[in-house]
C-alpha cells in the first residue's frame, strides 16, 4: 500500500500542477489583454492620422481661398488691412465701475452663504 509520505508527495505534485496551470492561464489572459489593448492603440493612431491628412486637406488655402469666393455675399469677408493690427498697449483700457468689481470678484456667491465658523480638527469642543 502507499506511505503516508507518498500521498503527501502526490498532493503537493497536484497541487503544483494545478497552481502552474492556473498561472499559465493567467499569463495567457494578460498577453490577450495586452494584445487587444495594442490594437486599440494602433487604431487610435491611425483614426489620428487619417484626421491629421483630413484637417491638411480642408484648411488648404487654395480651398479656403474657393470657399471665401463662393460665401462672400453671406461672410462679407474682407481682407485685413495692416492698419488694423495692433499691440496690446495700443488697446483702450476699459474702465470698471463699482457695480462690476463686486459682481465680478464673489459672483453673489458670498453673499448667498451662511455666516458659519469652519471647526478644525485642532479646536477642542
Amino acid at each position: 500500500m502507499f506511505r503516508t509520505s507518498d500521498i503527501v508527495l502526490i498532493a503537493v505534485m497536484v497541487g503544483a500542477a494545478a497552481f502552474t496551470y492556473k498561472t499559465k492561464d493567467e499569463a495567457e489572459n494578460q498577453l490577450k489583454a495586452v494584445n487587444k489593448i495594442e490594437a486599440q492603440i494602433r487604431f487610435e493612431e491611425d483614426t489620428i492620422d487619417l484626421l491629421k491628412a483630413d484637417w491638411s486637406l480642408l484648411t488648404q488655402p487654395s480651398r479656403l481661398q474657393k470657399l471665401s469666393q463662393v460665401y462672400e455675399s453671406e461672410l462679407k469677408l474682407q481682407p485685413v488691412d495692416a492698419r488694423q493690427i495692433v499691440g496690446l498697449g495700443d488697446l483702450p483700457v476699459r474702465p470698471l465701475t463699482i457695480e462690476d468689481i463686486t459682481n465680478e470678484r464673489f459672483g453673489g456667491i458670498a453673499e448667498a452663504a451662511p455666516d458659519r465658523t469652519t471647526v478644525t480638527g485642532g479646536i477642542a469642543r
